[in-house]
């Protein structure tokens, strides 16, 4: 028995990469407890997998690091309270032989009032389970002093293991967080966490441009659509927006939307356009960047970089050093910047086996599976 928490926030790549590890556990014989924090998206999780919807926190406008409600207010003491009810009671009544959470202590450090409870009730339970923190590959760096301190000392404290869903001839943990030395026993590195291959789906489109969950993804989208313009593009072109993209931006690019370009918010069966597309275009985030590697396909990146953020851009440039792909930054983000690298973009090829393994899903259950054969009590 698995419990699994995962709170996403701003986009759904969390989610994503959380459902497809689910997805695995279950076929590899766990049952497995999924427990979601943020707002409810369509296809998430999986089936097979039991979901606990938490009442729903999205990122505050006010901040990142600050939270609201469904509706925008701010969260108060009775709403963290209520919610860390729901997720000990969950806890108690699963009883899980392991526990994963999704970024804490490496990030989500706005779910403490709710995760530094639930670490003292599994050390204190009477057949304590497993505890792995479950990370993507790069974290964001520029973190505040003492942060990774703080962070090295939890995991030291609490935790059994950290799943790095990465490939360490890829990237290292070490890279962008200091301390790992430190806590070198408990890394277990499990492969990127990308879908299993997709049949190619019916819809064939030249140009697939996609904004994660379009939050942050207007100014790419608007680039792209002009960079057509400027190229006088012939491919078919699918924009898929987000779920999360603002209604007004929506709408104007509907409005501009020519004879050739297809508009959608949301395809749930996003991987399986991308083997039969010659380009894409899109944020680098992690499950974006794991869809793209596992269908070979070429890739233009417009990495999110706003508010110091750094984990895309590293991303980004790894793979431009390794010829898989071109990069736009947001800095110098305009249509006639597109066209060009659309244009280069368009002349990569991939090498005969990539580098990089992508079988992290199933990594993530081999991992769990050894410890727990290796913790006979715990079966």
């Amino acid at each position: 028995m698995v419990l699994f928490y995962v709170q996403h926030l701003l986009g759904i790549g969390h989610l994503a990469r959380a459902s497809r590890i689910a997805e695995a556990l279950v076929e590899a014989g766990f049952s497995v407890t999924l427990v979601t924090g943020g707002a409810t998206v369509n296809g998430f999780p999986g089936k097979g997998v039991e979901h606990v919807q938490l009442p729903a926190v999205v990122a505050a406008k006010s901040g990142f690091s600050s939270l609201a409600d469904i509706e925008g207010n701010p969260v108060d003491t009775d709403f963290e309270q209520r919610r860390t009810a729901i997720l000990l009671e969950t806890f108690a009544r699963v009883e899980p032989h392991v526990v994963i959470i999704e970024a804490f202590p490496f990030g989500r450090r706005q779910m403490r009032f709710e995760l530094l409870p639930l670490l003292e009730a599994i050390e204190n339970a009477n057949n304590r389970p497993l505890l792995f923190s479950s990370i993507r590959d790069i974290l964001q760096e520029n973190r505040k002093p003492g942060r990774d301190r703080e962070t090295a000392d939890l995991v030291a404290r609490y935790f059994d293991g950290i799943l790095v869903h990465g490939d360490p001839h890829f990237v290292r943990l070490e890279e962008t967080f200091p301390l790992a030395g430190e806590l070198a026993d408990k890394i277990h590195y499990t492969g990127l966490v990308a879908p299993v291959e997709a049949p190619p789906s019916a819809d064939r489109f030249g140009v697939v441009i996609s904004a994660g969950g379009g939050a942050v993804g207007g100014a790419l989208i608007e680039a792209a659509l002009d960079a057509r313009d400027i190229l006088d593009d012939r491919e078919e072109w699918c924009v898929i927006t987000g779920p999360n993209l603002a209604q007004t931006d929506y709408d104007r690019f509907a409005a501009r939307v020519s004879r050739g370009v297809s508009l959608f918010r949301f395809r749930p069966d996003f991987p399986s356009l991308l083997p039969q597309a010659g380009l894409s275009i899109s944020q680098a985030g992690y499950n974006t960047v794991c869809d793209l590697l596992r269908a070979r396909c070429r890739a233009l990146f417009v990495p999110f970089a706003a508010g110091g953020e750094t984990e895309q851009s590293v991303r980004a440039e790894k793979l431009v050093a390794l010829g898989l792909a071109k990069v736009v930054t947001e800095q110098g983000l305009t249509g006639t910047a597109m066209a060009e690298a659309i244009t280069a973009a368009r002349e990569l090829s991939f090498p005969p086996e990539l580098p990089i393994s992508l079988d992290g899903a199933a990594g993530t259950a081999r991992v769990i599976a050894g410890m727990l054969g290796a913790q006979p009590y715990r079966c």
